[in-house]
């Protein structure tokens, strides 16, 4: 089945608006005329709105780091007192599109599980935004030949209850922790055989034709020249970037590796 790549930016903690906006105006014009690759920038939530300003007219799409879910009166709630907080009717009112969820830095700073990235999948489908889940294993885990175990359990948990009608929209990023700015790198082999296995989990949760449809990001220190390699995988549909998307030229170098 054909999937049409898509490269996401994780911005992270990492530039003010002036600079976000100055990135965006020098991406946008080394993207025009490419169709055939999905991109998105994902910023800080102080820049969300400034980009969002810069990206109208362009095909680049928005998206953001995380999202609240407390639930309320049998619904997540998109207002009250969750001080520090920012809702799904909040991110979409800043026209933001895409949310990252269970990025690693989330699960070993702030104690996110798959439980409540499971809470943040469904929150953000109650205001029509799109996830990207993010799973992966340690260093000390694939030393230990525990890749495949970890990765199913945590898939399993993120999408527990998601119906597949949700599940196609979704997006995975399988992001090996040990190789998140690290500089080193999966080999293309390794990190196909993780995504073919990811699929394979998919497929046994929904059906074929629902795990063929889901797009799986990697997400492990790719860059501008290994970026070919391993978008050429049959099973890795993008990347979802860290470092190399805060600069222009090497974002959209990876992006344009992309196209087919």
């Amino acid at each position: 089945m054909s999937r049409k790549p898509f490269v996401a930016g994780n911005w992270k903690m990492n530039m003010l608006r002036s600079d976000a906006e100055k990135l965006v105006n020098e991406l946008k014009p080394l993207l025009e005329g490419i169709d055939s690759v999905d991109a998105a920038v994902c910023p800080t939530f102080t820049a969300l709105g400034k980009v969002a300003d810069a990206l109208a007219g362009s095909k680049i799409m928005l998206g953001a780091q995380n999202i609240h879910t407390v639930e309320k009166d049998g619904a997540f709630a998109q207002n009250g007192a969750y001080t520090g907080e920012l809702s799904a009717e909040m991110l979409k009112d800043a026209c933001v599109s895409w949310v990252i969820l269970g990025h690693s830095e989330r699960r070993q700073y702030f104690g996110e599980t798959d439980a409540g990235v499971n809470a943040k999948v469904k929150s953000c489908f109650a205001q029509s935004l799109k996830p990207i889940v993010c799973v992966g294993e340690t260093l000390a885990e694939r030393d230990l030949e525990q890749t495949n175990a970890v990765v199913e359990v945590q898939i399993r948990g993120c999408f527990a209850g998601i119906p597949a009608d949700q599940a196609k929209e979704c997006v995975i990023a399988y992001e090996p922790v040990w190789a998140i700015g690290t500089g080193r790198t999966a080999t293309p082999q390794q990190a196909q055989d993780v995504h073919a296995h990811i699929r394979s989990v998919l497929a046994s949760m929904y059906d074929k034709a629902t795990a063929d449809a889901i797009r799986i990001q990697y997400g492990g220190s790719m860059k501008p020249g290994n970026a070919a390699e391993l978008l050429a995988q049959p099973d890795i549909d993008g990347g979802l970037i860290g470092g190399a998307s805060l600069k222009a030229e090497d974002f959209a170098a990876i992006i344009k590796a992309g196209v087919k």
